[in-house]
């Protein structure tokens, strides 16, 4: 997405809310934040990738604006040597929108989006399988771009040897896989769930 796509949607999504934007400030630090020399996957690409689906998908969202803000900041916070990157990114996002004057339900529910990008359960409502089919978007790309996407993310955690982190990638893949489907929503699963498939055990199986 353009800078300027970007902060159309970040507005919106405030708008959505029923609160003014709370500036150019917050929206400048996550991108900043996004723009980290650790990340290589992590990165404004990815957040722009999600926020395209988004624009496509987002008449699936009971609360729109709640999902588009939730994946702002659903990687905010991302230290390659930490566990708790989506608790700290959570507890942004509930600050944020309690600061900008959100309600504390729409607070909560936004930090509870956060936390589904932990991937360790079953999204439970439209908008967190929503939200959680769009950050898995990048299984199902076409093959240049997951492959694109293996790279950045070994960079990522280069400084891990490899014959512990080949083992653990491949694992992790195979947690996918194993799904008995990848997508919730059906046309993010119509759309991807194959490419998907045959993208993770190839990786698996190279």
């Amino acid at each position: 997405m353009t800078p300027e796509a970007l902060r159309a949607n970040w507005n919106e999504a405030w708008h959505a809310l029923g609160i003014d934007s709370p500036g150019e400030a917050l929206c400048e630090e996550l991108q900043r934040r996004y723009g980290e020399p650790q990340r290589h996957y992590h990165t404004v690409q990815h957040l722009g990738e999600c926020l395209a689906w988004f624009e496509r998908e987002k008449t699936l969202a009971e609360r729109p604006g709640e999902v588009a803000l939730a994946l702002w900041f659903h990687d905010a916070i991302y230290d390659v040597h930490a566990h708790d990157n989506e608790a700290r990114s959570a507890d942004w996002a509930r600050e944020a929108l309690l600061e900008a004057g959100a309600d504390r339900a729409a607070a909560e529910r936004v930090h509870a989006l956060v936390m589904a990008t932990r991937h360790d359960a079953v999204p439970e409502g439209r908008d967190a399988e929503l939200l959680i089919d769009i950050d898995l978007s990048i299984l199902g790309a076409e093959r240049g771009r997951f492959d694109e996407y293996e790279r950045q993310v070994h960079a990522e955690y280069a400084f891990v040897p490899d014959e512990v982190r080949l083992p653990r990638r491949r694992a992790i893949l195979q947690r996918f896989l194993d799904r008995q489907a990848i997508y919730a929503t059906p046309r993010m699963h119509a759309q991807l769930e194959a490419q998907a498939r045959l993208n993770l055990q190839r990786s698996i199986a190279g």
